[in-house]
């Protein structure tokens, strides 16, 4: 069973990793302690012109539970077609094609994209969406065949794939495997895949009661079954061995985040140091790197770990669509529990 008040941290502390790493994300560390004080940041600062803002991060999670709803709604047998449309609505979102048309590929059957989530227009907004993402989805709606192990797409192990999976935990011991047919959507390295993968156990497993460094030696013994794990594998040792991290020492020996492998390192090894919740989320994201998507990684983990309540209620209070993150991350729950409801148009059969 699934504790829904920890799955709920889940994907809200996410969100506000998310936030709190947006504003620092691109900028070195001298950057960040020059414009912020020797600390780093220490809290939401402005950007896109607000506080607590989210990134594509948030927006593909959100997108992430609307597909699992769904399929599984649908009872499809491949649940990859499901979240292919998902991301199809998320790219419509982005204002690269104004027509749904030359957005959805075969899925624009309809002159507008359908469901609920996308009714909300403040999810309208091109938040420093990926270059690989946006490519391949681009790709899919000129007609080219979505990504797969059958269909290698490109050689990208940006970390745009592991930011976008927690809700997969919803699959119990199939979380992995599914997560990594995610992944392979828009990233064709295994160090793309497989920290999708890696990141979707995990918070399966903390969402059962593992300690985190419990869940860490399962997920590394589930890593060496697959093809191509010796980076993600080795990134994640280096994550267990690291201690508490400084800004300098994640770039000496974990990187920047900007490869899946690095993103999922940076966030455990966060999340194995951090106090609470404010302590980890801060620690994952002040950092010269990819800084959103370490704070929404890290926020998954400690979030799966401690529930809702150990998040700040003063970022809590000034995140951006919270009630849309909440409402979703509910109506997953709904949908996953013993008696889903009749969602009518609401999340319509896809």
């Amino acid at each position: 069973m699934i504790d829904d008040d920890r799955f709920l941290g889940c994907i809200l502390a996410g969100a506000v990793g998310d936030a709190l790493g947006a504003p620092v994300e691109f900028l070195t560390i001298e950057t960040i302690r020059r414009q912020f004080g020797p600390d780093g940041t220490t809290g939401y600062e402005e950007e896109y012109g607000g506080r607590g803002t989210i990134t594509d991060d948030t927006q593909m999670t959100l997108f992430t539970l609307e597909g699992l709803i769904r399929g599984h709604r649908g009872e499809h047998d491949d649940l990859f077609a499901p979240m292919q449309h998902a991301y199809q609505r998320w790219l419509h979102t982005q204002g690269m094609e104004t027509r749904w048309a030359d957005n959805g590929g075969v899925f624009a059957t309809k002159p507008e994209p359908d469901g609920w989530l996308i009714t909300n227009k403040g999810l309208f907004a091109m938040r420093a969406p990926g270059n690989t993402v946006t490519q391949a989805l681009r790709a899919f709606s000129r007609g080219q065949p979505r990504g797969s192990f059958d269909n290698r797409l490109n050689n990208s192990k940006g970390c745009g794939a592991v930011m976008r999976v927690a809700p997969y935990a919803l699959l119990g011991d199939d979380a992995f495997a599914f997560a990594v047919g995610n992944g392979l959507l828009t990233h064709s390295h295994p160090s793309g895949y497989l920290s999708a993968g890696a990141l979707a156990h995990l918070v399966h497993l903390l969402l059962q009661d593992a300690a985190l460094p419990d869940a860490i030696a399962a997920t590394r013994a589930k890593l060496l079954t697959w093809d191509g794990h010796e980076e993600q594998v080795a990134a994640l040792d280096a994550a267990v061995a690291h201690g508490r991290p400084t800004p300098e020492s994640i770039a000496e020996k974990l990187g920047g985040g900007w490869t899946g492998e690095e993103a999922l390192a940076i966030a455990v090894a966060a999340a194995l140091a951090a106090e609470d919740m404010r302590d980890g989320l801060l620690l994952a994201v002040n950092h010269s790197g990819d800084s959103d998507s370490t704070g929404a990684i890290c926020g998954n983990l400690l979030g799966a770990m401690r529930g809702t309540a150990t998040i700040p209620p003063e970022w809590l209070a000034e995140l951006e669509l919270r009630d849309v993150i909440e409402q979703l991350t509910r109506d997953a729950l709904a949908e996953f529990g013993d008696a889903p409801p009749a969602w009518g148009d609401r999340y319509p059969f896809t």
